[in-house]
């Protein structure tokens, strides 16, 4: 059975750990669909952390864009995160570095992949950053993808079965759904 299970917050309030407490109570061998690109040697170190805080459980699938490529067909996955995975699409669009990238292009091919993904039938716990609740940035580029992310976001909460929202650690539950 299908369903979709979104968890967002701020960064570092507990998302992927959540995250990952619920696909391993909802599956013994959950699948770790992780989006990010690795940009620096910092962000590099937060990834090996990640994938340390797992056990051998995990089957770990890295993929930046293309989910759908992926079958989990009835299986549990945690996809962490959007943020990236938008960012993944959003910079892909910009040709040099005076081009503002098409926020309108990005959202419409992150939607028809998000739709083709979740077309199989299986369990999605994607992990997001609410990333417009800062403040309005003075950088442009920043602004547009503030707001493609967050068209984003409630493009999949729409769709979304549950929606948790953490906050210090604390999960709140927004949208349906049950605590883990």
């Amino acid at each position: 059975m299908k369903r979709i299970i979104l968890i967002t917050g701020g960064q570092r309030s507990g998302k992927s750990q959540y995250a990952e407490r619920l696909a391993l109570k909802l599956s013994p061998r959950p699948v770790y669909l992780a989006t990010a690109h690795i940009w620096d040697g910092e962000f590099k170190e937060r990834v090996e952390a990640h994938r340390k805080r797992r056990g051998k459980e995990w089957t770990n699938i890295e993929e930046e864009k293309y989910l759908s490529h992926h079958n989990i067909y009835n299986k549990v996955v945690v996809i962490d995160c959007l943020t990236l995975w938008c960012t993944n699409f959003f910079y892909d669009r910009q040709k040099n570095e005076w081009e503002q990238p098409s926020v309108d292009e990005a959202l419409q091919e992150l939607k028809a992949e998000f739709d083709r993904f979740t077309s199989q039938d299986a369990t999605f716990i994607f992990v997001t950053n609410e990333i417009g609740s800062g403040g309005v940035s003075e950088n442009a580029v920043q602004r547009r993808f503030t707001d493609l992310e967050g068209w984003m976001n409630q493009y999949v909460a729409a769709k979304a079965d549950e929606v948790v929202l953490m906050v210090c650690g604390i999960a709140v539950t927004i949208k349906g759904g049950r605590q883990a």
